[in-house]
């Protein structure tokens, strides 16, 4: 059974991509046609990609690997916080500080400068400093809290990436790529799908869209977790499913035919060479 069906994509417009003219070329394999100027993404690719992705993450979840969800942009903030922490993986849902892959132990010490904070707070410290020590104290919790408080226990580098706009994100993206650490996205038509090792096509905009593919992840990283406790290092393999239903492929045409939304749609020459 596939890990998302069609009716949920559909209803979560995930099919909505960005306009014609900020496409990417190399997400032509990806797109279905084009409607008054946006770009209709192809469902069938994206129950497939998300299946590999899926896949992927149960099974190295299983080997005791850590994921770690990026998603800054404001739709995807509280998004990204609540399905982390649901799975339990890392998040960063404020702001991509530069180094906090590639620099890890400089970025360390200010997680540690965080914990003595919190704990200083917690133990009544703050209680008996001067009044403007304590604000300025405050003022820094505040903000260590935010750029670091969903990766204070990541005690090394991640072993995967869930990112969620690469674009926006590119930071992130260079720094995973150049540690080689697999990523995970959701790929919208605005982006270069080549620097993504499991790129799900998708909209990356749309709340629906962002929680529908971003909970998706998430249960992959609880079942691999179920996984890895039930048997340890000899978890397993899932195995993946390697033909979507042609019930599934009707669904999304049909949807594409009959909705007043496509009826301009044209399949053939959208797609710009």
């Amino acid at each position: 059974m596939a890990v998302v069906s069609m009716k949920e994509l559909l209803e979560a417009g995930v099919h909505f991509g960005h306009s014609k003219s900020r496409w990417n070329p190399k997400m032509k394999p990806y797109i279905y046609g084009v409607r008054n100027g946006i770009h209709i993404i192809d469902l069938t690719k994206t129950v497939e990609a998300l299946e590999k992705a899926y896949n992927f993450i149960v099974n190295e979840v299983a080997k005791g690997a850590e994921v770690l969800f990026v998603g800054t942009k404001k739709q995807a903030k509280q998004i990204i916080k609540e399905e982390a922490e649901r799975c339990g993986a890392y998040y960063v849902n404020e702001r991509w500080v530069g180094g906090l892959l590639t620099n890890f132990k400089t970025v360390r010490k200010s997680i540690l400068k965080l914990k003595l904070l919190e704990r200083m707070e917690e133990e009544g410290v703050f209680e008996i400093l001067p009044k403007k020590e304590v604000a300025r104290l405050r003022r820094k919790l505040l903000k260590l809290q935010k750029l670091y408080g969903g990766i204070k226990e990541m005690q090394n580098i991640p072993d995967i990436l869930w990112i969620v706009d690469t674009v926006r994100e590119h930071i992130a993206v260079s720094e995973g790529r150049k540690l080689a650490i697999p990523i995970v996205a959701i790929a919208d038509t605005n982006c270069d799908p080549d620097l993504i090792d499991y790129p799900i096509p998708g909209n990356d905009d749309a709340i629906k869209s962002i929680r529908l593919l971003t909970s998706k992840i998430a249960d992959a990283v609880l079942e691999g977790k179920k996984r890895r406790e039930a048997q340890g290092e000899a978890a397993e393999e899932r195995k993946a499913t390697e033909t979507i239903d042609e019930s599934e492929k009707r669904l999304f045409e049909e949807a594409m035919k009959m909705s007043e939304k496509y009826a301009e749609l044209d399949r053939d020459s959208s797609v710009e060479e």
